[in-house]
């Protein structure tokens, strides 16, 4: 089974979770995923999990459409070896959307 698609595609998020780039904060992570705190920075340490996106001095989150895929992968029965390269991608495809936007804001000056 290969889950590289997942990263490239943008899958339907489920009705409780919102638009893709909405910033879900801890709790809210924690009830759609399953796991406790503990677990998840586990997962996170793993690379089975991305880290998280700094929001503000003492406030992180995960942006929702990487949330719905990583539940999708691991409803989908993805091994962790799968789940890990899912993470590089969606860590990866993060640092491009950064840069594109940081390129965009610059030539609009």
């Amino acid at each position: 089974m290969s889950l590289s698609g997942l990263a490239k595609t943008q899958e339907p998020l489920p009705p409780s979770l919102p638009c893709p780039y909405t910033i879900l904060r801890l709790p809210t992570v924690l009830q759609h995923c399953g796991y406790s705190r503990s677990t998840l920075y586990e997962q996170i340490a793993q690379g089975l999990w991305p880290r998280p996106v700094r929001v503000g001095l003492r406030a992180v989150g995960w942006p929702a459409g990487e949330v719905a895929q990583l539940i999708g992968a691991r409803i989908a029965g993805g091994s962790n070896d799968e789940i890990r390269q899912l993470v590089s991608s969606l860590t990866a495809a993060r640092k491009d959307a950064s840069a594109q936007h940081l390129a965009l804001f610059r030539s609009s000056d």
